[in-house]
């Protein structure tokens, strides 16, 4: 029995020696392809490139997650070296896609161009009447009970007693008896009447019936609408009181605000289009009778007036009004692009142009001069040709690409040659440079607590720099942000409005510099949902004050500024 055993084992493990040789022998042998398989990814020797969709500045020999947002990385396509000092930004097909790139070309338009703006009907002022008491008394009766009525000229309001005006005609009904003895004082007696604001009919009556009369009678002096009711029966008055307000609203004003920087393009004598929500299917014309000369210090606009005929009433005071002005009309033509093509950063503004005649799609930081905006676009003063492909949707991610591969960018600008400035203007900006690190590091250690010290101190600084000559600080482009910031509801919002402000440093210490001393652009790549944002340090640690303690020391020196 132990002889079956053992040699049906030996039959067992030839027959497993015989299988493995026959596979061996019918396994067809690709040394490349198992080649191929062990070097992942390369074409004829060179390692294939992986990148990342949103940051295509990330370049990785391995598959993976991007190191910078955590997505998924993808191949990237072959294309040709690029060289580090190129402007050009260089994406592949994916990544436009991801990101929702769109692209236009440049068109030229003429004809027309309008300013939308949005304002009120307000009554006109000069059309205003105030009833006021012309004697003291006590209101009897009201022939006007409620606001909103109608009245016309000579109607009258109200019946008022008054003890001082019964005195007076007593004076003048003995005064009256004397009058051939003594004249003066008649003429006296009934010109006191008359200060008292009664018509000579009025003081005849009481000389003719020769009693004195309890009530007077207040009448309209004006036509219009009772807009104010300021007494009620059985009210005591005064000499001057208010009694009524009156409006004549056969003819309103529209009020609309319009922004200091559309100012200079609105001129008197521009005509208007305009409608009213609640008269549907309607439109009205006037033209720009008056243009307000002074900014309102807490909206930041001015009053612009057209002034309208309303004979049917129609036109109700606080009526919404959506308003065209017409700003030019000439046969010249001229380059338009959309308000979604242009980034601006106070006193900057760039465009991302399409490069022609790449291999993969490249795009290219362009300064541009505007003009005031015309509806949805904007006129193109110099930077742009007829023609040239530019990015409508998504600049916004290909200027936070080029901001990572450190190309030309809205806050990296190719070269900056500084401004000589005079002393008022470097100790402005020196001063406002340590009201501003004041704030930074507030919020990198999670503290806001910006008081008026800080914010006085910002203004005073401004109004040093705002002098000079040769320097192009906006101060009410400042003052807009400084008011944001200092309006902020709480920590979150700071932190929104610090990178406007950031923003605005950079550019100044870029084109200007901040005399004798040594400070540091940083950035953080993950800030505002992976936008990233750059700030200003006087450190070369690095201080977060977008995340604070969360993330405190996130992020890079981007660049050194020694001056």
């Amino acid at each position: 029995m132990a002889t079956i055993l053992k040699n049906k084992y030996a039959l067992g493990l030839l027959i497993l020696i015989l299988g493995i040789s026959i596979g061996w022998i019918i396994s067809p042998t690709n040394e490349t392809g198992d080649h191929s398989q062990h070097l992942h990814g390369t074409v004829e020797g060179v390692p294939q490139i992986w990148t990342c969709s949103m940051h295509p500045q990330v370049q990785l020999t391995e598959p993976g997650d991007c190191p910078l947002c955590g997505m998924e990385l993808i191949p990237a396509d072959s294309q040709e070296d690029e060289s580090e000092d190129s402007p050009v930004l260089k994406m592949t097909e994916s990544s436009l896609a991801l990101a929702q790139i769109q692209t236009i070309q440049v068109g030229s338009s003429s004809g027309k161009g309008t300013l939308e703006l949005t304002g009120k009907i307000q009554a006109d002022e000069r059309e205003t009447a105030s009833i006021t008491a012309k004697f003291p008394g006590r209101i009897e009766k009201l022939h006007v009970t409620f606001t909103g009525e109608k009245v016309i000229k000579g109607q009258k309001l109200a019946s008022i007693y008054s003890a001082e005006l019964l005195s007076a005609q007593q004076e003048l009904l003995e005064a009256s008896k004397i009058k051939n003895d003594f004249p003066e004082i008649y003429q006296a007696a009934k010109q006191k009447l008359r200060l008292w604001k009664l018509s000579d009919e009025q003081i005849t009556s009481v000389e003719k019936a020769g009693t004195v009369q309890e009530q007077f009678d207040v009448f309209a002096e004006h036509s219009g609408i009772v807009m104010g009711r300021n007494v009620a029966v059985g009210d005591y008055i005064n000499t001057g009181q208010s009694l009524f307000q009156i409006v004549n609203l056969e003819k309103v004003w529209v009020i609309l605000d319009a922004y200091e920087s559309d100012l200079g393009q609105i001129q008197i004598g521009m005509p208007i289009d305009f409608s009213v929500a609640g008269i549907p299917n309607s439109e009205f014309t006037s033209k720009v009778s008056y243009v307000d000369p002074v900014i309102n210090p807490e909206t930041r606009v001015a009053a612009i007036r057209a002034e309208v005929p309303n004979s049917q009433g129609k036109l109700l005071p606080e009526m919404f009004v959506k308003a065209e002005i017409s700003k030019w009309d000439t046969s010249k033509e001229r380059l338009l692009i959309p308000r979604t093509a242009v980034l601006w950063s106070g006193k900057r503004s760039v465009v991302y142009v399409k490069v022609p005649n790449q291999s993969s799609a490249g795009f290219e930081m362009r300064e541009v001069e505007i003009g005031a905006l015309q509806g949805d676009n904007y006129p193109v003063l110099s930077g742009l040709e007829n023609g040239e492909e530019i990015v409508v949707n998504g600049a916004f991610t290909i200027d936070a690409a080029s901001q990572l591969a450190d190309k030309p960018s809205l806050m990296n600008r190719a070269s900056t040659n500084q401004i000589e400035v005079s002393e008022d203007f470097s100790k402005g900006f020196s001063q406002l440079a340590d009201y501003y690190f004041e704030l930074k590091n507030q919020l990198a250690s999670d503290q806001w607590k910006g008081n008026n010290k800080i914010w006085t101190g910002i203004r005073n600084s401004l109004k040093l720099m705002e002098n000079e000559e040769k320097t192009t600080i906006q101060p009410s482009v400042w003052l807009d942000v400084l008011n944001d910031l200092e309006k902020s509801n709480g920590i979150k919002e700071a932190r929104v409005n610090f990178n406007s402000f950031s923003k605005l440093m950079l550019e100044a210490n870029e084109t200007y510099g901040l005399t004798n001393r040594t400070v540091y652009k940083d950035y953080c790549p993950m800030a505002f949902g992976d936008e990233g944002a750059y700030w200003l340090s006087e450190k070369k640690e690095i201080l977060n004050p977008y995340f604070g303690s969360s993330m405190l020391t996130c992020g890079e020196v981007k660049a050194t500024y020694r001056n």
